[in-house]
C-alpha cells in the first residue's frame, strides 16, 4: 500500500491518507506504474489493500480516493458501474 499522506490513528500507528495506491512490498513502483520515489509515495508496507478501501476498511478514515487503474489490477470487477441504467434500451 502507497498513499499521497499519511496520518496517525489514535494507537499511535501510520495510516494512508489522501489518494493510494496498490504496492507490493520490495518494488519500485505501484500496480498502476508510478513510481514511489517521483511521485512521493509514502509506503504502508502493514496495511493491506483492503483495509483501505473506503466502503469496507477498517484503515480508510483519510482515504480520499482509490487509484481506479490499481482498483484494476488488484482484482476490482469492470461490471462494478457507479451508475444504473434508468430505462431499457429499445
Amino acid at each position: 500500500m502507497a498513499a499521497t499522506g499519511t496520518w496517525t490513528d489514535p494507537d499511535g500507528v501510520r495510516r494512508p491518507a489522501g489518494e493510494v495506491h496498490a504496492w507490493h512490498s520490495g518494488a519500485n513502483e505501484t500496480v498502476c506504474g508510478l513510481s514511489l520515489y517521483r511521485s512521493s509515495l509514502a509506503r504502508f508496507p502493514h496495511v493491506t489493500w483492503a483495509d483501505v478501501q473506503p466502503a469496507t476498511g477498517g484503515h480508510a478514515d483519510e482515504v480520499e480516493r482509490v487509484c481506479p487503474r490499481c482498483a484494476a489490477g488488484m482484482g476490482k470487477r469492470r461490471d462494478e458501474r457507479p451508475w444504473v441504467r434508468t430505462r431499457p434500451r429499445p
